[in-house]
């Protein structure tokens, strides 16, 4: 498939991306890590930093606002994917000045992961952390589950607010409270009408048919509460301020904010006409609109679409609003005090400094992680297929990346190297490859591993089970899934019960078909996934299906 993009090698994309927005802006933006994925700007001294970051693909968000008045810096992360926690440390050192740190970002798993990571870290250092996430979406959780919910467009504001108290001279701790405030006020819902492309897939994010558009979208392409057919502005108003309002309950002398957000290929004329729809529809209900933001402030690429924030505002977050502020892709919005009548360079060391233990003797656990790396690569494709289903598509790029570079660190430690130097070594390289949830909570299984693994003894069966169960009871803890929860623990602990019960190899190839196919009838309850709610029944899950390869692969591996 030949892309109708403007780019160099996909692969590439990112780095090409920043690179150019560093030489084109130089006045406002600095690198500051060898890697080029830490970008800051220069900030006052005691001010209070602001560092957020996620995935690219959605300019101006991130990046975007970094500026005066706005955030201090950002991490970035490969096009949908989440940034690495030694990112993010890069970031936050170059944005300290002295009073301390506030994450602000989007609620996405690996996102929250590599955060804490980072903040622990930060914290050793001396640097204090605060964090605050946008979780606005109101279509991707229930209400009575509001803490789950992504964080989308309505993080610009509460960026702009927290960037004005910053300025105005707050201390950490109240810098955090008024983003926190108005990261609980703002609600967001959108509309989808046609997906993205992923420079690296090719493939588009999602699917619709001719005369359809999708209720819900997801800015990585997530699929919706409901696909229907293509409806006309007021009746799109209608439905997405019917979600916002059913939570907001706006009435007589209220005063909000409201940005219309395209998402990447919708005209500003639409989201005008948008804009006035939903500004009928809010003075219908008795309030004002105080202040509005109308244009393209948080991007899925070429998605087509738009979303409708709306946040209710007090006398202090209005005023935040209308503070100065500027970036390079910053647009300031509008104020309207009363309603109108109207007639028709700092280097990160992310270098994997692991210690190397080692034996005397060759671990077999040695071999078995090689041949992983030979085997799994093979399945990139079709997890891709299965994650751009339930998720964002990038599992098939973090399986194949992260066995690659488990491979490549695999070989540069000693041929002695003890088996829990080979699992500590295999986590990092895992969880760094590319950066995702995924990638998060294997890695930090891996890592909790190691401490079981007698390092005096080749990894027989049952250290080998030992080991699997370490990383399930990791993963659970970690990301707080349970058996049933249509997650990669699904096939990981009964496979290990099974072959605790002796079951041979063609048998063990056997039910995990089988347990894949049954997992796939249960509903998702975890990571975004989650999101699809009734519509991920039927669906394989990507992580299961991915660990019932990995089981088979290494169970061939110590059969030979």
């Amino acid at each position: 498939m030949t892309l109708r993009k403007i780019i160099n090698d996909p692969h590439e994309f990112v780095d090409e991306v920043l690179a150019g927005i560093v030489r084109a802006h130089p006045d406002t933006y600095r690198f500051a890590s060898r890697d080029h994925r830490a970008v800051v700007t220069t900030t006052s001294p005691g001010r209070v930093g602001i560092v957020t970051g996620g995935g690219s693909g959605h300019l101006p968000l991130f990046l975007g606002y970094v500026g005066k008045g706005l955030a201090t810096g950002v991490a970035v992360g490969n096009v949908f994917s989440s940034p690495s926690p030694a990112q993010i440390l890069a970031t936050t050192k170059a944005a300290d000045a002295g009073s301390g740190v506030l994450y602000l970002y989007g609620n996405y798993g690996g996102d929250v992961y590599n955060f804490d990571l980072a903040g622990e870290q930060a914290e050793v250092e001396g640097i204090k952390t605060r964090t605050v996430l946008g979780a606005d979406d109101v279509l991707s959780a229930p209400a009575d589950n509001a803490s789950t919910r992504r964080g989308i467009a309505g993080l610009i504001m509460v960026y702009k607010v927290a960037g004005a108290a910053a300025d105005r001279g707050d201390d950490l701790d109240q810098v955090a409270e008024v983003a926190q405030r108005a990261a609980d006020a703002v609600r967001t819902a959108g509309v989808g009408l046609a997906p993205t492309i992923l420079p690296a897939a090719g493939k588009p994010t999602f699917t619709l048919a001719e005369g359809e558009m999708e209720i819900g979208v997801g800015i990585h392409g997530e699929s919706g509460v409901d696909t229907v057919e293509i409806a006309t502005a007021s009746s799109i108003a209608d439905t997405l301020f019917g979600h916002l309002n059913a939570e907001l309950q706006l009435g007589g002398g209220s005063r909000v904010a409201v940005l219309v957000n395209g998402l990447g290929a919708t005209p500003p004329e639409e989201l005008y006409v948008l804009y006035s729809e939903i500004a009928e529809l809010i003075e219908a209900e008795g309030a004002h609109i105080a202040y509005n933001f109308v244009g393209e402030y948080a991007t899925s690429m070429e998605m087509a679409g738009a979303s409708i924030s709306i946040m209710p505002l007090d006398s202090e977050l209005e005023e935040l609003l209308n503070a100065p502020a500027s970036s390079p892709f910053y647009r300031p919005g509008t104020s309207i005090p009363r309603p109108i009548t109207h007639d028709a360079d700092a280097a990160t060391g992310d270098d994997d400094d692991t210690d190397v233990a080692t034996t005397g003797f060759t671990s077999n656990l040695r071999g078995a992680l090689l041949r992983l790396a030979e085997q799994m690569p093979a399945h990139e494709d079709e997890l891709r297929d299965l994650d751009a289903a339930l998720g964002d598509g990038d599992l098939g790029l973090t399986v194949s990346a992260g066995v690659s570079a488990i491979a490549a660190r695999i070989n540069e430690v000693p041929d002695d190297a003890a088996a829990s130097t080979l699992l500590r070594a295999a986590a990092v390289a895992f969880a760094s490859a590319n950066p995702s949830t995924f990638a998060a909570l294997v890695g930090s299984g891996m890592l909790s591993a190691s401490s079981v693994v007698d390092d005096t003894q080749q990894v027989d069966k049952a250290a080998a089970i030992a080991i699997g169960r370490a990383i399930g009871a990791a993963v659970s803890k970690k990301g707080g899934a349970q058996l049933g929860d249509k997650t990669l623990l699904d096939v990981l602990l009964p496979a290990l019960d099974e072959l605790d019960s002796g079951i041979d190899e063609a048998e063990l190839r056997g039910f995990l078909t089988a347990r894949v196919d049954d997992v796939a009838k249960l509903r998702s309850a975890r990571g975004r996934a989650a999101w699809h709610q009734e519509r991920s029944i039927g669906l394989k899950d990507p992580g299961s299906v991915a660990v019932a390869y990995a089981i088979d692969a290494l169970t061939r591996t110590a059969n030979q």
